[in-house]
């Protein structure tokens, strides 16, 4: 079943190590990053987490966009998909992405996570000093207009078309 939250269920299910770390194949972390997340971890309060994001030569509207995801990735604590890191025994505790959703599963998993945080007195952090470089590729297949409309049916849907693969045409219709 071609669905990135299974997908990553299935690599989550393989690994045999303390921690997970899901990284999409269009990113392109530095070791700094990587640096700050096992600082992260080694402090010993992290749960979960996660970076915000930079595209190369963004467009001055879509630099807008992204740096308000940014802000409200780090005010919300959800960790985009591209860079995510989890305590094993919590991603499986809390039964790892959702098998409904083919969008947004990331979001959806760090509320769970948060909660259990919460429950735990643990932390999830969102790294930002070493933003993670990620590509833009749907928005140069797809367009900001295409790709806003999206975001605005799924929010007058309240969230109905993330669980539709036809609705995620951006992640599904095989369009590379």
């Amino acid at each position: 079943v071609n669905q990135i939250g299974r997908a990553r269920n299935t690599g989550a299910a393989a690994a045999g190590g303390d921690w997970v770390f899901f990284l999409d194949a269009d990113s392109h972390p530095t070791a700094e990053l990587f640096s700050e997340a096992a600082d992260a971890i080694a402090a010993g309060r992290c749960l979960a987490g996660g970076s915000t994001v930079t595209y190369a030569s963004p467009h001055p509207g879509v630099a807008l966009a992204v740096g308000f995801w940014n802000a409200l990735s780090r005010i919300t604590r959800w960790a985009a998909g591209s860079f995510m890191f989890c305590e094993a025994a919590a991603f499986r505790e809390t039964g790892g992405f959702s098998g409904e959703l083919f969008a947004s599963e990331e979001i959806e998993l760090f509320r769970r996570l948060k909660r259990m945080a919460r429950r735990d007195g643990r932390t999830i952090v969102i790294l930002h000093r070493h933003p993670l470089l990620t590509s833009d590729r749907k928005l140069r297949l797809y367009g900001w207009r295409r790709l806003f409309g999206f975001m605005l049916k799924t929010v007058v849907s309240r969230g109905r078309t993330l669980r539709s693969r036809e609705d995620c045409f951006a992640w599904y219709d095989g369009e590379r």
